[in-house]
């Protein structure tokens, strides 16, 4: 078991979620990832370990030193990728910009993970991940009627249309890579890829079927048959029954005739319908309602909390979440039926040995060693 990506080399500069997560796709899926940290104070936030680690060996860098430069060139001399999450411009001051380490290897991507991207008015411009899906028109639809814009945590542009399209970008230039035989620049834009993820709503929009308000559409919370109702014991169940047939079934399973209420997409009597399926929902708690959704196709599941979700036995049963390093956390996806990956380790697994990663990348015990005593490496 060594996972789709066993050989590919990737050095990855440290940097906030959007890049990590991607290059822990990369790890997850077999890939030799090295993260190369900055040495001395880390400015702003620093993220705290845990999942978006995994996966890795690290060592930190002094690259404001010629010599932690030096040991950069070295590091990348038989890597595949190199990753950086910075602002444009910052690494070619370092002197490991694009142009700088495709000198040191002509077959290596260089995947630039930003914001704005490497261009237009806003590239120089800090910002996250509510800035980029409010520019994005993927942050206007989300909310209730009448209600503010509400930003889904930060997962559209910082994970989604960040770190996991970044991941399908470098996957893509090592594709092409293998008919070229040269590396290229993968600029992957949070403020992008949180647009592409709304790519289906345009198409909604342009056929007249999303034309209501915010919270006033089929998939925005409108629908009853598309929302969240409260359970006797405060918790929730998610109901997404959309086909009639599926519709027809949450009904049965609430006890409910159909010839006795309004026609499913009556938008007039949406209202009432979800009086109605409030009221039955109310009656009983959420494991209850799980159990008599459990063998039905009336799209009924309970809303589990991110620390209840490892417990439910679909995910149990599949695997879907490991503990590593005594942390539950999701599991390596999507699987493979030749070359599944093994299981996730923790960052160094546990300690940092710089002298042995710089010697598995490449450089001699000799100069390893020299760079840890001289301070350029830690």
């Amino acid at each position: 078991m060594t996972g789709p990506l066993d050989g590919v080399r990737v050095v990855e500069l440290a940097s906030l979620a959007p890049a990590p997560f991607g290059c822990m796709i990369l790890a997850d899926l077999g890939a030799t990832v090295l993260r190369v940290e900055r040495r001395g104070p880390q400015p702003g936030i620093v993220p705290p370990a845990g999942p978006l680690d995994r996966g890795r060996r690290s060592v930190a860098l002094d690259l404001k030193e010629p010599s932690g430069v030096t040991a950069l060139h070295r590091l990348i001399t038989d890597a595949d990728v190199f990753v950086e999450g910075f602002r444009p411009g910052v690494t070619e001051r370092l002197g490991v910009g694009p142009a700088d380490l495709q000198q040191t290897n002509r077959r290596l991507i260089y995947a630039r993970m930003t914001g704005w991207g490497q261009d237009g008015p806003l590239a120089q411009r800090a910002g996250h991940d509510i800035n980029y899906i409010a520019l994005a028109g993927a942050l206007e639809p989300l909310g209730r009627a009448g209600e503010r814009p509400h930003a889904p945590l930060n997962l559209l542009a910082d994970f989604a249309g960040g770190g996991m399209l970044m991941a399908l970008g470098i996957l893509a230039a090592l594709v092409e890579r293998g008919r070229s035989g040269l590396g290229q620049v993968v600029d992957a834009a949070m403020v992008d890829g949180a647009s592409l993820l709304m790519s289906f709503l345009h198409g909604m929009h342009a056929n007249g079927m999303w034309s209501g308000g915010r919270g006033e559409n089929l998939l925005d919370g409108a629908a009853p048959f598309y929302d969240t109702y409260p359970t006797s014991d405060g918790k929730y169940v998610a109901v997404g029954c959309v086909e009639p047939q599926f519709y027809a079934e949450m009904l049965t399973k609430l006890g409910l005739e159909a010839h006795e209420l309004p026609e499913q997409l009556d938008t007039a009597a949406w209202p009432q319908l979800k009086k109605t399926f409030a009221e039955a929902f109310a009656t009983k708690t959420r494991d209850e309602w799980t159990a008599i959704f459990a063998d039905s196709d009336g799209c009924v599941t309970p809303v589990l909390s991110p620390w209840e979700a490892h417990a439910h036995p679909h995910n149990r049963e599949r695997a879907g979440f490991v503990e590593v390093d005594g942390l539950i956390q999701p599991a390596p996806a999507p699987r493979f039926s030749r070359t599944a990956a093994v299981p996730p380790r923790a960052m160094d697994e546990g300690g940092r040995d710089a002298v042995a990663t710089l010697r598995d990348w490449g450089l001699t015990g000799e100069e390893a060693a020299q760079l840890v005593a001289d301070g350029s490496v830690s």
